[in-house]
């Protein structure tokens, strides 16, 4: 930091430039653990309020701690009202802004941002700053402790040096520079000695399953099963459980659903962040009878499969290139030439019994670990994944879901995969050998036949084992029932 931002599409003063900040959170990841950050940034906030410094209206604060101790320890010692002062108020326990529950930005913010194109950004002391992850229409997100969030807030912008610039000016006019109200440590020490301690968090342990009078009103079920509810779009059966037919045999004449390139991480893949209306899962919700208001975020309705497969690769930063240079969840119906989202094209090609593929470059599935990163793709009907190199972790649960994983050994220079591409795999899922070499046979009506050679990155037995029955889930589910039925048999 300072950032570098592009040039201002319009610069006037008062008016949203590049590099301004529309979301500053404090969040429930990381570093609200550190009681010392915590009360590092209420000291900065009493002290910024002292001095009369305020955050501008068009920033969404949030305060959003991983648990109740901290609320505790901080209104104990004074410091929780002059954060809330600032605009950093209480919003809830847990995950929220870092998975895209942020919620709508300031009406004219949004407005100003669509018409003139502006790259804003969001501040937050999450460990999570994908694109398209803490909202659609914030591109900048950096991450930051407790008190520099507060502190860029006051700025309320990126572009600002906080070491050098002032941070705003006082009653009377006068700069005021991080230093001038940063804490000390001494003053630091004495809060955290004073009110953190055990009785902080054994308190709040003692409390921790009394939910309030809402949470005592909800309604509740015994019984060995769980009654599914078909209207619901937050939970349903899951799907995994069962084999998908054809799943572990040759892939012949594959369309590629997606061509990516490099780094692509699972938070380009997997559904995160807001459901945004126009899209798959908010048409979806809006036929099912779920107003607009209601959609929520997809970490929210992660239990309905329906909802997560709609909300896969439809992130607003995904590159595909069969797609470009529309940016998006969106690729081209290739029988039809329609640009159309991922899931229409996929749920056209199953139902014309189409198989598809991912051709991807290097890094395929970095970022966090996601498990729906991998049940997203396969709930799209995709084949296999084709790619330069994996990440470890999604290369494992792609093949754990069924999803054939093939690392390419070496790619010719004249490759070229596109729309009139066709690619066949021969392969045996019940027999398969683990990082097994085989032949990726690329069709194509101008550049002819071109076969490159690939490696399964199934790479253990077990792994293998697990593909043979379609995934982990159904070899689990089917284990299960062979014993129940030997236990059965014995009685």
């Amino acid at each position: 930091l300072p950032a570098t931002f592009g040039p201002d599409v319009q610069a006037d003063d008062g008016a949203l430039r590049n590099g301004d900040i529309v979301i500053a959170a404090i969040t429930s990841c990381t570093n609200t653990s550190n009681a010392r950050n915590m009360v590092t940034a209420g000291l900065l906030a009493r002290n910024a309020v002292a001095r009369g410094l305020s955050v501008g209206a068009p920033i969404k604060t949030s305060l959003a701690p991983g648990s109740r101790a901290v609320t505790r320890y901080l209104d104990d010692a004074g410091l929780l009202a002059p954060l809330a002062d600032l605009g950093f108020s209480l919003v809830g326990f847990g995950c929220a802004t870092c998975v895209g529950n942020a919620g709508p930005l300031v009406p004219e913010a949004e407005k100003a941002i669509r018409e003139r194109n502006l790259d804003v950004a969001a501040i937050l002391s999450g460990n999570r700053n994908f694109e398209g992850r803490i909202h659609a229409l914030v591109r900048s997100n950096y991450l930051a402790s407790p008190p520099l969030v507060v502190a860029y807030a006051i700025a309320g912008n990126m572009r600002v040096d906080i070491e050098k610039e002032p941070l705003g000016a006082d009653a009377t006019g006068k700069p005021v520079y991080l230093k001038d109200i940063w804490p000390d440590d001494q003053t630091i020490d004495q809060i955290v000695e004073r009110h953190v301690g055990r009785d902080a968090f054994a308190q709040t342990g003692a409390e921790i399953f009394k939910g309030g009078a809402l949470w005592d009103a909800l309604p509740t079920q015994i019984g060995a099963t769980f009654a599914w509810d078909d209207a619901s779009t937050y939970i349903g059966p899951s799907p995994f459980v069962r084999r998908v037919d054809g799943q572990g045999a040759a892939i012949r004449d594959a369309v590629p659903l997606l061509v990516l390139g490099d780094n692509v991480t699972t938070d380009h893949i997997s559904p995160v962040g807001a459901i945004e209306p126009g899209g798959p899962a908010a048409d979806l919700l809006t036929k099912r009878g779920v107003s607009p208001a209601d959609f929520n975020a997809y970490g929210a309705r992660r239990g309905n499969a329906e909802v997560m497969a709609r909300g896969t690769f439809a992130n607003v930063r995904l590159q595909n290139k069969l797609a470009a240079p529309k940016e998006g969840g969106f690729t081209v119906h290739v029988p039809t030439g329609d640009v159309v989202s991922v899931h229409q094209a996929a749920t056209r090609y199953a139902q014309a019994g189409t198989p598809v593929v991912i051709v991807a470059g290097n890094n395929y599935g970095a970022g966090s670990a996601r498990d729906w990163a991998a049940k997203g793709t396969l709930m799209l009907g995709v084949r296999a994944v084709i790619a330069q190199s994996f990440e470890r972790i999604h290369r494992a649960n792609l093949a754990l879901m069924g999803v054939l994983p093939i690392e390419l050994v070496s790619t010719p220079a004249t490759l070229a995969v596109d729309i009139e591409s066709r690619i066949t795999i021969e392969i045996d899922g019940a027999r398969i050998e683990p990082r097994a070499l085989v032949d990726v046979v690329i069709e194509h009506p101008r550049h002819g036949r071109t076969v490159v050679q690939g490696r399964v990155r199934i790479d253990t037995e077990q792994e293998a084992a697990y593909f043979a029955q379609g995934g982990v889930l159904p070899f689990v589910l089917g284990k299960a029932t062979d014993a129940t039925q030997r236990q059965g048999e014995r009685l």
